[in-house]
């Protein structure tokens, strides 16, 4: 039997990407400068001292994190020896963003430039809202600027509430976001909204329309809810996904997986959200997982909470809480499983802004029998697709070289 589990922890960047100048990201380093900030007591709300990853730091993502930037950040380094393969890898899409990422790790870089909404304010051509007003039933729209989801929320929420009007916002990104109250607005009138921007970004190459609900009564208690919706672009060219399900095998996605691969090559979508509740989720799929299997999880929350927020003690709590757990997926492992523990991009909560950041990626692979050692530095995350496509049986795709063989037990030299 053959199965594999796919673990994104959402912007978990380990600095040290070559073209990082382009994106005006020289420098940013998620995992080294949260792990900085630990060691020197700058992070110790709700924790203190040195960021604490005994689990993470056994597979080898201190490590991992050293051959991208050529030092192991502050407190990283293994304390005995290392259990998994480990390294990191190089992102040749041209975005930096959730999609990106997560189409090249599963064997379809995005070699093409999204469409972008480029102005600060006034962001969205108005024909395009007001198209999205007619044939959505709106009032009209609040916003319509780059901004954070929460300031946002804190600017424009009580307007909202008053006008019956939702707020459209974007950022750095591919993205138009559109945020309405879940039970005043009401959640399938706010995903109906967003099916109809889908259709009306589509000739700009707009990578997501998100659905933001949230709830509270007034700018001090609004608060985002777990009902976020991805409406996204299908990957350019086939990814493990759909060889998988093609070849008769079973693809379980966890959290928003499903939805940033616009449902394509997914077998059942698992909704999920919170660490606690994305982790429930994936162990109850692998349970349950049977041959031919690959299960797929996004820890959104580094991102989302803790990333765009520059929340840098918040980033280390849920790395803690991550690590914490993450023996409880591993020591499910038997001979014929392999899992690996990878990211999408970075965004570095000690950065300027709050958008991602260009940074390389961690890669951890653990397999019973899996001798251990460096993987080096992998020049596309599509290796990753295709050494899960090799471990599956499947022909793999057109990008990616494998880093273990096809028993997920020797690294490929």
């Amino acid at each position: 039997m053959r199965r594999a589990c796919l673990i994104v922890l959402d912007s978990l960047g380990v600095g040290g990407a070559p073209d990082a100048a382009r994106f005006g990201d020289l420098g940013a380093d998620t995992l080294g400068h949260i792990a900085r900030a630990c060691a020197r007591g700058q992070a110790d709300e709700g924790r203190s001292g040195p960021l604490r990853l005994p689990n993470l730091c056994a597979m080898g993502l201190g490590l991992a994190a050293e051959l991208a930037t050529g030092a192991v950040p502050d407190g990283l380094a293994p304390a005995g020896p290392v259990t998994a393969a480990y390294g990191c890898a190089t992102e040749i899409s041209r975005g930096k963003d959730t999609p990106s990422g997560h189409f090249e790790m599963t064997g379809a870089p995005v070699l093409f430039d999204w469409g972008y909404f480029a102005p600060a304010e006034e962001s969205v051509p108005q024909a395009l809202l007001d198209e999205l007003s007619s044939r959505a039933g709106l009032p009209g729209v609040l916003g319509n600027c780059k901004a954070s989801g929460t300031e946002i929320l804190a600017r424009l929420g009580e307007e909202h509430l008053r006008t019956g009007k939702p707020i459209v916002y974007t950022s750095a990104d591919s993205v138009l976001q559109i945020a309405a109250h879940e039970t005043r607005f009401g959640l399938e009138r706010l995903l109906e909204v967003c099916a109809v921007a889908r259709i009306l970004v589509d000739e700009l190459r707009i990578a997501r329309v998100i659905a933001r609900p949230f709830v509270g009564e007034d700018a001090a208690t609004f608060r985002r809810t777990g009902n976020r919706r991805d409406f996204s672009i299908p990957a350019p060219t086939p990814t493990i996904l759909d060889g998988l399900t093609e070849a008769g095998g079973t693809v379980l996605c966890v959290g928003k997986v499903a939805d940033i691969f616009a449902h394509r090559g997914v077998t059942r979508s698992i909704r999920a959200h919170g660490q606690d509740g994305l982790m429930d989720a994936t162990l109850a799929a692998w349970n349950g997982a049977g041959d031919r299997t690959l299960v797929v999880t996004n820890f959104v929350d580094f991102d989302s909470v803790h990333g765009h927020r520059r929340d840098v003690a918040g980033y280390a709590r849920a790395l803690e809480s991550f690590d914490a757990r993450l023996p409880e997926l591993l020591r499910r492992l038997a001979p014929g499983d392999l899992c690996i523990l990878t990211a999408d991009h970075g965004c570095d909560p000690t950065w300027a802004g709050t958008d991602h950041t260009r940074e390389r990626v961690p890669v951890l692979a653990s397999a019973p029998g899996l001798k251990s050692g460096s993987i080096g530095v992998r020049p596309t995350l599509a290796d990753i697709g295709a050494t899960l496509a090799g471990f599956l049986g499947l022909a793999g795709t057109a990008y990616g070289r494998p880093f273990l063989d096809g028993d997920g037990r020797h690294i490929l030299p």
